[in-house]
């Protein structure tokens, strides 16, 4: 007999025999308690995360803290309603003045989550009859934007900018375009290279740019805007979209433009319209780390030390690592199969770090890799920690000899 869920059946069976072996579940593990932005709790050992996307470590900031509690007691638990009819206080417009001044924009809109962010915005901006060119590496919520607002959908291949100039130069001229691209993607932890991008998208009319900064906002550029700061192209991208739930240490989503008619975009972008807004308490502190966050300067210092310093130690150590240097405060260590991602998944935790291990079609076909996300509030000896748990479980794996 089939169903509607029949067609899970091959991975529900692939997950079942893994967990037949004795391992436990990736996808199923539980922080019992976070002791701090670096340090939890599982199973009653005390574990180092190195898997959180917590980059700037503001979740246990005392000022950001501090702002959600007394949010809580001044506006209550929630909102009950959408921004645009009863569900916007005074904390979302204060945390839309924060990014404005933050990125030195005209507008800003803050959504519910990171994903509907990238889901209202492109679906709102590309319709029917549009096009939209994407790196064929785009996260999920890129892609699910595409389809809700469904534009033809134009891949190039990653981080090809010759490839991108080739397929916008198959279009039709006079059709209207939206180019989405991504700071730093987030399985590899590579960077874009945004100005010869911006170049050849330049070359082409009607075109417009979006670059999503989930992962490159707070730690890239002299401000903390981004990769595209860090680039020098903030003149020639019409719109960014990012996250709170990475490096300002909360949840929710945003999008800032200097786009003359960008307010008409709360009356029709329907992820925005048809969704309750985010909690009082939580706007308070995604505001209240944005400001912090612009005079982060040591922070974003001592975070990349971290990054090169793993990135380097795990390459002498013989790991295969997703970029040769490091670009990011992601940093991936590529496995042969699935056994062996899980066997050094699995050593680590026992060892007392946590970090993500990804499978497709999260990541490129046949690609199995443990992703590593360091914090600015990882301090000299967890990394030296972090190093000789990679050693010992990487030995113990057969991952390096």
């Amino acid at each position: 007999m089939t169903d509607l869920f029949s067609k899970f059946d091959a991975l529900i069976g692939e997950r079942e025999a893994l967990l037949a072996t004795g391992v436990r579940d990736p996808f199923a593990i539980v922080m019992d308690e976070v002791k701090s932005p670096t340090l939890a709790v599982i199973k009653g050992k005390e574990t180092i995360l190195l898997g959180t996307y917590n980059y700037m470590g503001m979740t246990f900031d005392p000022d950001v803290v501090q702002a959600g509690k007394d949010a809580l007691d001044n506006f209550g638990s929630g909102t009950t309603g959408s921004r645009v009819l009863n569900g916007t206080y005074q904390g979302h417009k204060a945390c839309e003045e924060a990014l404005q001044e933050f990125y030195g924009m005209d507008h800003a809109m803050v959504f519910s989550t990171g994903y509907q962010a990238n889901l209202g915005m492109i679906s709102t901006l590309a319709g029917k009859g549009d096009y939209i060119i994407l790196d064929a590496d785009s996260h999920a919520s890129i892609y699910d934007g595409c389809y809700l607002g469904n534009a033809e959908i134009v891949r190039f291949r990653h981080n090809s900018v010759e490839d991108l100039d080739k397929r916008l130069g198959r279009l039709p001229e006079d059709a209207q375009k939206l180019v989405v691209l991504e700071g730093v993607y987030s399985m590899l932890g590579d960077i874009a290279p945004l100005p010869d991008m911006v170049a050849a998208v330049r070359k082409h009319k009607n075109c417009m740019i979006l670059v999503d900064e989930a992962h490159g906002m707070g730690f890239f550029g002299p401000n903390g805007r981004g990769v595209y700061e860090e680039q020098g192209v903030e003149d020639e991208i019409d719109f960014v979209v990012g996250t709170f739930s990475k490096s300002v240490g909360t949840v929710g989503g945003f999008c800032v433009s200097n786009h003359p008619k960008f307010e008409v975009l709360r009356l029709v972008c329907r992820p925005y319209v048809f969704t309750a807004s985010l909690p009082p308490s939580v706007v308070a502190t995604a505001a209240t780390s944005i400001r912090k966050l612009m005079h982060a300067g040591n922070k974003r210092a001592h975070l990349w030390e971290n990054s090169k310093r793993l990135h380097t130690g795990l390459r002498e150590m013989g790991f295969k690592l997703g970029t040769e240097t490091p670009q990011s405060a992601i940093i991936a260590v590529i496995l042969t199969d699935q056994t062996q991602a899980v066997a050094m998944w699995q050593s680590l935790l026992e060892l007392g770090l946590y970090v993500n291990m990804a499978r497709p079609p999260a990541t490129p076909a046949g690609t199995f890799l443990l992703r590593c996300s360091l914090c600015a509030e990882h301090s000299d000896e967890q990394v030296t920690q972090i190093l000789g748990m990679f050693e010992a479980a990487g030995k113990a794996t057969g991952a390096i000899s």
